[in-house]
């Protein structure tokens, strides 16, 4: 029964990113249906799915906050003033504004969840194209594939990079000498490949940049109100889970989204009612049912399948490990979300080193704070860069990904699946190369 009930979830799950990666279906109403059959034949029940939505409540709490919280303050027109001063400090070239884009999103992403960030970047991007007459898809790809890669350049700027971090004990200061370079590589990849994959963009020349509207801020008084609370916000985000009474992400992000909505209201700069109606409801959905997917493959033993058959590729050669663990988890967390990839991999991964003898059964302990030898560190290290970077391979390889779809979306455009892949494999690949030769070279 345990075998069948996982071909299923496995074949569910294969089904439903088929149906995205062809565009038979939108890639929400896929992911609905997928989730809903995993409780229709009976391999989880109502309530364990909404248990494992629940479990990732955390997310689904700070992408709805932050949606809310830029939403409020649309009406002022500070995304438009904002785009058309970009346009005008690149001189109205188009190479000048994707480096900008580089520039602006990398040092944000060190710090913050890419999502997050791209949350607060994206709604730029459209108006930016506008004014200089370019599709502004291109543009949210490549925040995406930055603010993706520049979650590598610290051991907070993404989820999953943390998760295995924590797993072996690394500090932050640990991690800036070990791996900071290893993102700064990988940003610098994507600089190499903007003359080739955004050729169109590079050469583009405004000759005559008077022609340019000039957006004035509606409601100056309320945006400054607001720009103190998103500073705020993004402060505590920082900082806040370092309080002696912490204040995690999610709860700021929902006390700053309750904050917008009163200002907004008070002052009314705009209603309750279309702010809530704004927020993207379709990409808050998908991730939901994505939990449930991945839950799926969790509860049935898919995900420990696989991971398994990964330590019998790896065999005792560390190195050798290392470098296909890249290549491994690259590819896999370009169709699987990268956080249950590691959260389901590195017990087993911990596990095999023991089984080989290279560790102690004590490293086995969740509780264990001590160091882990340092020969099988860069298999761990190998995990965190393939993890990261491989959600830039697809459309539904990193929750940014859905994020800056779903904005496409609200401005009247769609990235479908092999619009995404034709910028997504060539960067992942030199990515995933650039961070094996990292790897090689430095452990």
């Amino acid at each position: 029964m345990e075998n069948w009930n996982a071909l299923v979830a496995g074949a569910t799950f294969a089904a439903v990113i088929l149906a995205i990666m062809t565009e038979k279906l939108h890639l929400t109403v896929a992911a609905l249906l997928g989730s809903l059959v995993l409780v229709f034949v009976h391999i989880m029940t109502l309530s364990e799915a909404m248990e494992y939505i629940g479990n990732s409540y955390s997310t689904l709490a700070l992408f709805f906050g932050v949606m809310v919280l830029v939403r409020a303050f649309e009406p002022t027109r500070v995304f438009d003033y904002l785009a058309t001063q970009m346009v005008v400090m690149s001189k109205g070239q188009g190479k000048r504004l994707l480096l900008g884009i580089v520039a602006i999103t990398t040092p944000i992403c060190a710090v913050l969840p890419n999502a997050t960030t791209v949350m607060l970047l994206a709604p730029l991007i459209p108006p930016i194209a506008a004014e200089i007459g370019v599709d502004f898809v291109p543009l949210l790809i490549l925040m995406v594939f930055v603010a993706n890669s520049a979650g590598l350049l610290t051991l907070v700027g993404d989820p999953a990079t943390f998760i295995v971090g924590d797993a072996i004990n690394i500090s932050f200061l640990d991690y800036l000498g070990r791996l900071s370079l290893a993102g700064g590589c990988a940003i610098t990849a994507i600089l190499l490949l903007l003359p080739i994959l955004f050729s169109d963009i590079w050469r583009w020349q405004i000759s005559d940049l008077t022609q340019l509207p000039h957006p004035k801020i509606y409601r100056p008084d309320i945006l400054i109100l607001g720009g103190v609370l998103m500073v705020a916000v993004l402060v505590l985000f920082v900082l806040g889970e370092s309080f002696p009474a912490p204040l995690p992400p999610p709860a700021v992000a929902l006390m700053g989204a309750a904050l917008a909505l009163l200002i907004a209201h008070q002052s009314k700069l705009d209603t309750v009612n279309n702010i809530l109606k704004d927020v993207d409801w379709s990409t808050l959905i998908f991730f939901m049912c994505t939990f449930v997917l991945i839950g799926g493959l969790e509860k049935t033993g898919v995900i420990s399948e696989l991971s398994q058959l990964m330590a019998i590729l790896i065999g005792d050669n560390i190195l050798l490990g290392a470098i296909v663990l890249i290549f491994v988890v690259g590819l896999l967390s370009s169709f699987v979300p990268n956080i249950p990839l590691v959260v389901a991999m590195v017990p087993l991964l911990k596990q095999y080193l023991v089984s080989i003898g290279l560790i102690g059964p004590e490293f086995l302990n969740p509780d264990f704070v001590g160091e882990f030898p340092p020969e099988v560190l860069p298999l761990f290290y190998a995990m965190m860069l393939g993890a990261t970077l491989g959600g830039n391979g697809t459309l539904v390889g990193a929750s940014s990904n859905i994020v800056a779809a779903g904005i496409a979306e609200q401005h009247g455009k769609r990235i479908s699946f092999t619009m995404f892949l034709k910028y997504g494999m060539p960067t992942m690949g030199l990515q995933l190369l650039v961070s094996a030769g990292y790897i090689f070279l430095r452990f």
